[in-house]
């Protein structure tokens, strides 16, 4: 038979869309073309195709080759298409019963030798491939990411010629069965290790029960650092769907997906001086960037106004969609970015404003405004808390004499139990909260009512602001176990607009 027909994947965003790879032999001067809206990467895999195959002892058709990679209007790139080639050019050519090959979806690079090579943004591959009900032949070094994904018959290869053995003879490759082990993160470091900074302990507690942002602001050394990278030891533990989603982004990231991360909520902390392709993703072929990295995780920066505006300003849509699109003339690619934010920054550029260990703020008036001013009102009135973070006075440091600070595990059960409230209520954390929903959940008796009212006004709140107050106000009532929203629940969210205050 002259012609083979095969499936694998592309990659676009989180996405893996069906390629099917077609070859036809023909009569005509040896040649080999590649058609398909191919890269240049893929248009290269005719030599190793040619190297591959002739190195493990098959013949090479001295024919005129025709590979289609349809669909014709979907870019591919990449070496992943190797394994399909190969094979689709043994079946044409009789080398190999092309019988059965429709069973399964390739994915892998091919050496000179014959050996396959890992491809990168397996996990995605692996998705799509269950839900159209094949089985996935892939690199042995991308087994353990592709066996993830529940109901996926798994075949990891290290050579073409074990690859075609299964084929002619069926079932010599065995099926991956081995499944990561859910790691406990003893590195995580603990809550119990900050001391004192109840009312900033509190606040994380409250952001972590609703899935809520914060910001906290005091001078250097108050332990705003340390506060942050606490929190994913008090997050709840990740559900199956968002493993997958989390160790997707990773798997198609350029730093790829790692089997002891899996199940672990990511904790990323970009640099002030990133840029924003680095914080929101980008290139001409668009990766994720911190923000979808950080997808189901925590997003922590530090040193808030010491990163640009306009970076700062990309964070605005995806904090209220969860989503992020990046648009180029060739493509467009859509990305998860459901993260929380955790921010910090110093009162003043000096960080001693309102200090009171007797360190003397010499900025003016207007150097604190314009320092205030690089963070827009519009990304402000997006962050759900603003909470000081004062210094603490040096006899709360040492632990001599002192009761023990609570550790991250029981705050974490509060947490958890909070948090599991939530989704048997809402189907969703608090901060998600959105219209007859939020307005079911979130009503206010009439006394209470008239408080959030006064606020508003006294503080000039946005109705933006006064949405998030209530999902605050609906987190703190479920962390004191109160059906409804009490005044003292309410005081408690209005406290929490630190910002929001006219000096």
């Amino acid at each position: 038979m002259s012609l083979a027909v095969l499936f694998s994947r592309a990659r676009n965003g989180v996405d893996a869309p069906l390629v099917t790879v077609e070859l036809h032999l023909s009569g005509g001067l040896p040649a080999l073309a590649i058609v398909g809206l191919p890269e240049m990467a893929v248009r290269e895999s005719r030599e190793r195709v040619r190297g591959a195959l002739i190195n493990s002892r098959f013949e090479f058709p001295a024919r005129r080759i025709t590979i289609n990679l349809a669909p014709a209007d979907l870019p591919k790139e990449g070496g992943r298409f190797d394994l399909p080639i190969a094979l689709g050019i043994l079946a044409a050519s009789g080398q190999i019963p092309e019988a059965g090959l429709r069973r399964f979806e390739y994915i892998g690079e091919l050496a000179l030798s014959g050996e396959l090579r890992p491809a990168r943004g397996v996990l995605p591959v692996a998705l799509a491939a269950r839900d159209a009900g094949r089985s996935l032949i892939l690199p042995q070094d991308n087994a353990a990411e592709a066996a993830l994904v529940e109901g996926l018959e798994v075949y990891p290869a290290t050579h073409l010629l074990d690859v075609c053995d299964h084929l002619i003879q069926g079932n010599r490759i065995p099926a991956y069965r081995e499944q990561p082990a859910t790691t406990s993160g003893p590195d995580i470091p603990d809550l119990s290790e900050v001391k004192g900074q109840p009312h900033a302990k509190r606040a994380l507690e409250i952001a972590a029960a609703g899935n809520h942002s914060l910001l906290m602001i005091g001078p250097p050394g108050s332990g705003k650092s340390m506060l942050a990278s606490r929190i994913p030891g008090i997050l709840p533990p990740m559900t199956e769907q968002e493993a997958l989603e989390t160790a997707a982004v990773l798997s198609i990231s350029s730093q790829g997906f790692r089997s002891e991360e899996w199940k672990r909520r990511p904790f990323r902390c970009p640099h002030h001086t990133a840029s924003g392709v680095a914080l929101v993703g980008g290139g001409s072929n668009p990766l994720p960037g911190e923000i979808s990295l950080a997808h189901n995780g925590v997003l922590f920066l530090d040193e808030l106004p010491e990163f640009d505006r306009r970076v700062l300003e990309v964070l605005r849509e995806p904090l209220e969609s969860g989503r992020i699109t990046i648009s180029r003339a060739a493509r467009q690619a859509d990305f998860p970015a459901r993260f929380q934010l955790v921010s910090a920054m110093n009162p003043c550029p000096c960080g001693y404003l309102g200090d009171d260990s007797g360190r003397i703020c010499r900025c003016a008036e207007d150097q604190v405004a314009r320092y205030r001013a690089r963070i827009s009102g519009p990304l402000l009135d997006r962050i759900d808390m603003h909470i000081e973070v004062p210094r603490m006075k040096p006899e709360l440091l040492s632990s001599e004499g002192r009761p023990p600070e609570e550790c991250s595990a029981d705050v974490r059960q509060r947490v958890v139990t909070c948090r599991r409230l939530q989704m048997k209520r809402n189907d969703c954390a608090n901060s998600l909260l959105q219209g007859k929903n939020l307005e079911q959940q979130c009503r206010l008796e009439k006394d209470t009512q008239a408080l959030l009212f006064r606020a508003m006004e006294q503080l000039g709140l946005s109705a933006r602001a006064y949405h998030r107050i209530l999902r605050l106000a609906r987190t703190i009532a479920d962390l004191g176990q109160s059906d409804t929203i009490q005044s003292s629940h309410l005081s408690e969210a209005i406290g929490y607009r630190r910002l929001d205050r006219r000096e």
